[in-house]
């Protein structure tokens, strides 16, 4: 079936949020290298970032590499992190109008990748079409702990009262402050957990879970996970009746 064609386009998801699992599956399949895997995977965010802005998705967040992803084989982590850098097309951001966002506690990748993504960063900050957000040496648990570290300080040095945090403070003092939480979070590769991604912005998304692998995750596939989407009641507490009558 053809699910682009079955896209309602007064229903589209603001904000979708992806966990891009398969790649080392995907090339064990074909007698690959597990490289040769994370290469395709990342042929698929180019495609990707393409059919987002077709269907008019304006925040789409990738979660690229975990803390946690540091304790894999060191072969691996260093042939990522050359893909990273090789990876970035600044081109097709500007071309597409397109803007480029990094978070997580990216001061622990290499010099050279970190200054490649802050430029890009800097050089599309203007651009408003569609924010591409890669979530880089991150963990929702890193998140929390820092903001909950930034505001302790402002409570410390008199800036902020106990009384006044509220979840607003919160949202504020997190790294995707910027934008508004995921309507719908995709996970690709069968598994069916969140791995410590965006644990607070995720409290009212909908989950996707898909068997595909991530490099063979096509437009066809994101219209599917886009279409199951547009049949939920996203209620947020209230009843079914409710959110009809409204």
């Amino acid at each position: 079936m053809d699910y682009s064609l079955q896209v309602n386009r007064e229903n589209i998801p603001q904000h979708v949020a992806i966990i891009m699992d398969g790649n080392g599956r995907w090339a064990q399949q074909r007698g690959l290298q597990r490289s040769e895997g994370h290469q395709a995977g990342a042929a698929t965010v180019h495609t990707l970032v393409g059919n987002a802005l077709k269907l008019g998705i304006r925040y789409l967040t990738l979660y690229t590499f975990s803390t946690e992803n540091w304790n894999r084989p060191q072969e691996e982590v260093t042939a990522l992190m050359m893909l990273l850098f090789d990876s970035i097309e600044e081109e097709l951001f500007m071309k597409n109008n397109v803007q480029f966002k990094i978070i997580g506690d990216v001061e622990k990748l290499p010099q050279r990748v970190l200054e490649r993504l802050r430029a890009c960063e800097n050089n599309t900050a203007a651009n408003d079409a569609l924010t591409v957000v890669l979530a880089l040496s991150y963990s929702s648990k890193w998140e929390i702990t820092e903001a909950v570290r930034s505001i302790a300080a402002k409570v410390q040095n008199g800036e902020l009262s106990l009384n006044e945090i509220n979840d607003k403070t919160i949202d504020a003092a997190l790294a995707t402050s910027f934008m508004p939480d995921p309507d719908l979070l995709i996970r690709t590769g069968k598994e069916q957990r969140l791995s410590n991604f965006l644990l607070w912005q995720c409290a009212y998304s909908e989950f996707y879970f898909t068997e595909v692998l991530w490099p063979d995750f096509d437009n066809n596939e994101l219209c599917k996970a886009v279409c199951d989407y547009q049949h939920r009641q996203r209620r947020y507490g209230k009843t079914g009746e409710q959110v009809t009558l409204k």
